[in-house]
C-alpha cells in the first residue's frame, strides 16, 4: 500500500483526484483501492465481465486520472481477455495520466503504462493524508430506468461508522476473525467485505464463478479460509439446494458462525436448508442497498431468527413502512422509506450541482423521507419481510441493473422497432429476466426465435456491450 501510495503521489495524485479500478476481485484491487484512500484520492471501480460501454457510462462520468486495468479475468474454466478493451478505455478518458497494468494473464506492459511489478518494487511506509470528515472516499454507481447510472459519492467518516455499526455490531465480526462474501469489485458488497479490516478482520477475496468448477465451490472457499462469516447471494443459496450440495457434511466449517445471504430475500425453503445442513448457525438474510452501502434491515446476533423474515431494522435506521396514503403501517405491505439521515447516505451525485438529481432519486415519496424502492413489511415482532422493487429497476443476481442500458443496445439494432425488460421475482427465490421486442417491419418472427440471427445479435451485444448478467433468460416477439 505504501509504495503504491508514493507512486501515485509521483504521478502528481492529489486528493480528490479520482483514481479507476477495471480489476477482478484480487489483492490488487484492495491495495490500490487502500492505496487511493491514503493520498485522499476517490476510488471507483467496475469488474472486468463490464464491457466498454457499460464502463465508459461509468467512469466517463467522473474524469478519473489513475486507471488500474487488468488483462483478463478467468471464469468458468474460460480465459477473457480484456486488453482490446482496456487499449479502448485508454484512448475514451483523455484525463488519464496514468495507467497501471496488472498481468493476471501473463501479458507484457503495453506502451505508456505502467506494470504492477515495477509500481511496488520500491518498498515504502503507508502516508495518510489528513482528511475532513466527509471528504469522498469512493464513488458507486447505481443504474436507474433513465439515462446514465447514477454516481453516488460516499465519505470517508460516514463509511466509517456505518460499516464499524455494522460489522462489529450487527455481524459479530471480531478481530483475527477471518469474513468471505463472494462478490465482484462492481458490486457493493465488495466495498463492504473489504471494511472487515476496520475491526481488524481479514477479508477473503475469491476471484471466480459463483459456482465452478462445481456447485459447492463457495463453501468450500469458506472452509479452507476458516471464515467466520460467509455471505453470499440467495440466488446461489436455491442452486444448491437444488444441486444437493450438502456444505456441513465433512465438518470443515467448525469457526464458522454466521451465513449471511443478500441481493434477493432468501425464500423460507433456504432457511430451512441452511438449518438442516448447518445446524444451530446463525442465518442472517440482510438487505440494504448501493446507494448507503450498507443495510436497512439485516443480521442481530441476540435476536431469534424466524423463517422468511429479515431479524429487525439495523441500529441508527429510522425506517417505515408507508401505504399508499402515506401512513404507517405494520404488517401490511408498505414502501420501503427511511426518514431520518445515515451517515453512509450519498454526500452528493457526481455532476449534480445542484442536487436536483439526488432529490428526485430518494425524496419524491413522503415529504422529508428517503424513498429507497423496495416494498417490504414490517412484522409486529419487529421482523421484516421484503417483497421485492417497487421501481421498474432490475435486480439480477443481487446487482440492481437499469433497464434503460438494456433497451438502448437492442433498440440500436436495425431489426428492433421497441423493446421492454421486465424482472420477475420467483417463489422459490428465482429470478426471470425476460426481454419483450417489438420487431421492425420486414422481421421474420424466426428471427427472434432461438438460433435466428437477430435472437443471437441482441445476446451477443448485450453480453459484449454490457455484462453477461445483461442477456435475458429468454427474448419473446
Amino acid at each position: 500500500v505504501g509504495a503504491v501510495a508514493a507512486a501515485l503521489r509521483g504521478a502528481g495524485v492529489r486528493p480528490g483526484d479520482r483514481v479507476c479500478g477495471y480489476l477482478p476481485n484480487v489483492p490488487e484491487a484492495l491495495i490500490a483501492f487502500l492505496a487511493s484512500a491514503a493520498v485522499g484520492a476517490v476510488w471507483t471501480s467496475c469488474s472486468p465481465d463490464f464491457g466498454p460501454r457499460a464502463v465508459l457510462d461509468r467512469f466517463r462520468q467522473v474524469e478519473p486520472v489513475v486507471l488500474f486495468a487488468a488483462d483478463g479475468y478467468r471464469w468458468s474454466g474460460r480465459t477473457i481477455d480484456r486488453t482490446d478493451t482496456v487499449a479502448g478505455l485508454r484512448r475514451e478518458l483523455p484525463t488519464l495520466r496514468m495507467t497501471v497494468h496488472v498481468s493476471l494473464l501473463g501479458t507484457e506492459t503495453p506502451e505508456g503504462a505502467t506494470g504492477w511489478a515495477d509500481l511496488v518494487a520500491a518498498p515504502a511506509e503507508p502516508e495518510f493524508a489528513v482528511l475532513p470528515f466527509d471528504h469522498p472516499l469512493w464513488i458507486l454507481y447505481s443504474s436507474g430506468t433513465t439515462g446514465l447510472p447514477k454516481a453516488l459519492v460516499q465519505s470517508h467518516g460516514g463509511i466509517l461508522l456505518e460499516h464499524l455499526k455494522q460489522l462489529s455490531l450487527h455481524c459479530d465480526l471480531r478481530p483475527g476473525d477471518r469474513m468471505y462474501w463472494y462478490t465482484s469489485t462492481g458490486w457493493m458488497m465488495w466495498n463492504f467485505l473489504i471494511s472487515a479490516l476496520l475491526v481488524g478482520a481479514v477479508p477473503v477475496l475469491h476471484d471466480g464463478a459463483p459456482a465452478h468448477p462445481r456447485p459447492d465451490v463457495q463453501w468450500r472457499v469458506a472452509a479452507e479460509a476458516d471464515a467466520a462469516l460467509y455471505g453470499t447471494s440467495a440466488a446461489y443459496v436455491m442452486a444448491c439446494v437444488k444441486a444437493g450440495v450438502h456444505p456441513g457434511e465433512e465438518g470443515r466449517l467448525d469457526r464458522l458462525r454466521c451465513v449471511a445471504t443478500t441481493g434477493s430475500p432468501l425464500p423460507p425453503d433456504g432457511f430451512r436448508w441452511l438449518h438442516r445442513e448447518l445446524g444451530d448457525r446463525w442465518i442472517a438474510s440482510v438487505s440494504g442497498g448501493t446507494d448507503v452501502c450498507s443495510c436497512f434491515v439485516g443480521a442481530v446476533p441476540t435476536l431469534p431468527v424466524r423463517v422468511g423474515e429479515l431479524q429487525a431494522v439495523c441500529l441508527g435506521t429510522d425506517l417505515r413502512a408507508r401505504d399508499a396514503d402515506g401512513r404507517e403501517v405494520i404488517g401490511e405491505v408498505g414502501e420501503l422509506m427511511v426518514a431520518l439521515p445515515m451517515p453512509s447516505m450519498p454526500i452528493a451525485f457526481w455532476n449534480d450541482p445542484d442536487g436536483s438529481r439526488y432529490r428526485e432519486s430518494y425524496f419524491t415519496g413522503h415529504p422529508g423521507e428517503w424513498r429507497h424502492g423496495d416494498w417490504i413489511t414490517v412484522t409486529p415482532d419487529g421482523g421484516v419481510i421484503i417483497h421485492g422493487r417497487s421501481d421498474s429497476t432490475l435486480n439480477r443476481q443481487g446487482v440492481r441493473m437499469g433497464s434503460a442500458d438494456i433497451h438502448e443496445v437492442v433498440e440500436r439494432l436495425p431489426g428492433v422497432r421497441e423493446s421492454l425488460i421486465v424482472g420477475v421475482e420467483e417463489p422459490g427465490g428465482g429470478y426471470w429476466m425476460p426481454l419483450f421486442v417489438h420487431p421492425a417491419e420486414g422481421v421474420a418472427p424466426t428471427e427472434l426465435a432461438p438460433g435466428g440471427e437477430l435472437h443471437e445479435r441482441i445476446r451477443a451485444d448485450l453480453r459484449s456491450e454490457l455484462s453477461p448478467r445483461h442477456v435475458p433468460d429468454e427474448i419473446i416477439p
